[in-house]
């Protein structure tokens, strides 16, 4: 296999909705804890108005990441389904 760019896209715009608020018996965020959260979503829905209004010119603000020189350590990288091992770590601690 030849070596070729890797190239990672920094959006993937499948997430929406608005930040989570605590159910009941979850814990108390602090104010600052708030404040943090809804500055990371503000600047978020900045983000994706700004991919949907570049959605038909050729040119945006938002651009793909290539990297020029590929770190050979990582060759033999393989992505983890984040999910999945979530769901057989809560199956496994459910076993013990």
């Amino acid at each position: 296999m030849a070596s070729s760019p890797v190239s990672r896209v920094v959006y993937n715009g499948k997430r929406s909705g608005g930040p989570r608020s605590p159910g009941a018996g979850s814990e108390i965020f602090t104010p600052a804890h708030e404040e943090n959260v809804r500055f990371i979503y503000e600047a978020w829905q900045c983000v994706e108005r700004d991919l949907r209004s570049q959605m038909g010119s050729e040119r945006g603000l938002v651009e793909e990441y290539v990297e020029k020189m590929p770190n050979p350590s990582l060759k033999a990288f393989k992505p983890v389904d984040l999910g999945d091992l979530k769901r057989r770590n809560t199956q496994d601690a459910k076993k013990s």
